[in-house]
């Protein structure tokens, strides 16, 4: 894949996910109801709360296995 279909891509995928509205029906009904904020930054709370914890795992996996890389390079 060369280096301009992958900025191409890049792009597409960028103009896209704003136009994207990524709310399912329920909190959407749940937000619209509601008469005030409070609601509302609690599911989003909530959204970064769920968004945070997959890449929190993903760094100490990827932590671990540079430290068992490291040991083994000094054991070598």
């Amino acid at each position: 894949m060369s280096a301009k279909s992958k900025y191409l891509s890049v792009a597409v995928l960028v103009l896209f996910s704003a136009m994207a509205n990524a709310q399912c029906a329920m909190c959407r009904a749940a937000l619209e109801s509601s008469d005030g904020g409070i609601k509302a930054e609690s599911v989003n709370d909530g959204i970064v709360y769920l968004m945070v914890l997959p890449y929190l795992l993903v760094a100490l996996v990827g932590y671990a296995v540079y430290r068992l890389r490291k040991k083994k390079k000094a054991e070598a």
